[in-house]
């Protein structure tokens, strides 16, 4: 399914346009990014949670020489699939 299957369906499933099951589709990314970047968590019941997370510096190893690299500590990116998109995915 691409973009504009998405906006088909959003638009055939709530009743509105294309143009604006387009614009929210469109506005939702951002929504997110600017939540989550604050430290909030965006929960979608029925399907999943966004949040951050963190990694603890560590050593790594450089895979072509095998020489020891140091791995800085890092905020992540989480998402934890809600118990009924996982159902569902079970389910198919």
């Amino acid at each position: 399914m691409n973009k504009q299957d998405l906006v088909d369906a959003i638009a055939a499933q709530t009743g509105t346009s294309k143009a604006l099951a387009a614009e929210t589709l469109d506005a939702l990314p951002g929504t997110i990014t600017a939540t989550v970047t604050k430290g909030d968590t965006v929960q979608l019941i029925g399907f999943g949670a966004f949040s951050t997370g963190a990694r603890v510096a560590r050593v790594g190893r450089n895979p072509s020489t095998g020489a020891e690299i140091q791995i800085p500590a890092a905020k992540t990116v989480k998402f934890t699939a809600g118990k009924a998109f996982k159902d569902a995915v079970n389910a198919s």
